[in-house]
């Protein structure tokens, strides 16, 4: 709540009125899915609801449009703590900028929380708030039922291996749908992972980016010697459904227990 009560604080309502620009996808989705969507005025390169399709392209990873957004006027520029560095342009022209981080579970919440105050949307955002906790409720309750957890490894880069450890925004999505995360050793959110390690965590079932291509890469090691790979069990998932923390993640959770329900009823297949 503190970080909610600094948003707000500053040019206190000033978010009520006037156009919206957001600066990664995730925060377009939020802005969409609490009914103000026709308030953005410019979004980032990778925002791929078709509402958004004839708005500008302002942001991509690495790149803020300072211009044109300072062009556009808005009352609210919504961003990242990485672009920390990329909106300073923005402060001196005296628009108010607010950086979310995004990088975890949790902060599904709090951002759809943070956004709904400084959009004018605060009852919305606590009734969507509540209503995606029930569907998340609902899909944990149906996979507690599994009566075995398959070992799931991530897959975010195939030469060198990258996954998702366990204090990550996917190895949660993995335990809500009723899997284990192999790689729940890694310290780091995000971080390579050695042949040798993986080899030895012999993962029941391998979740690959869409964009790694593993397929092409299973008939060579340490991919071929894997128990999941002999057992085709080997899905590929766009990365904006993963890796995106936003409102739509029931949506990969779902996506998930599709895909872990066949193996936990049999593991010797």
């Amino acid at each position: 709540m503190a970080l909610l009560a600094g948003a707000c604080a500053d040019r206190s309502g000033a978010g009520a009125s006037g156009g919206i620009v957001t600066l990664v996808p995730s925060f377009a989705d939020d802005v969409y899915a609490l009914g103000a969507g026709r308030r953005l005025a410019a979004v980032s390169a990778f925002t791929d609801d078709p509402r958004a399709s004839a708005l500008p392209r302002v942001a991509d990873s690495s790149s803020v449009d300072a211009e044109e957004i300072v062009a556009l006027r808005p009352s609210l520029v919504i961003g990242i703590p990485s672009q920390a560095r990329l909106v300073e342009p923005l402060r001196r022209a005296h628009l108010r900028v607010v950086l979310l981080p995004d990088d975890g579970y949790d902060r599904i919440f709090t951002n759809l929380q943070t956004i709904g105050a400084l959009a004018g949307r605060r009852p919305q955002a606590a009734a969507l708030v509540a209503r995606l906790a029930r569907e998340t409720a609902k899909l944990h309750a149906r996979t507690l039922r599994f009566a075995w957890h398959p070992r799931v490894f991530i897959v975010l880069d195939s030469a060198p291996v990258w996954t998702a450890g366990s204090g990550s925004y996917i190895s949660r999505l993995v335990t809500i749908a009723g899997g284990r995360n192999a790689a729940a050793d890694l310290g780091a959110a995000y971080a390579p992972y050695s042949s040798e390690a993986l080899l030895e965590d012999r993962p029941d079932v391998l979740i690959a980016d869409r964009a790694t291509h593993l397929q092409a890469a299973l008939d060579r090691e340490p991919w071929r010697s894997l128990h999941a790979v002999r057992l085709h069990r080997v899905y590929a998932i766009d990365s904006d459904l993963l890796e995106r923390p936003g409102p739509h993640y029931n949506d990969a959770i779902r996506w998930l227990v599709d895909r872990l329900s066949p193996i936990a009823a049999r593991p010797d297949r």
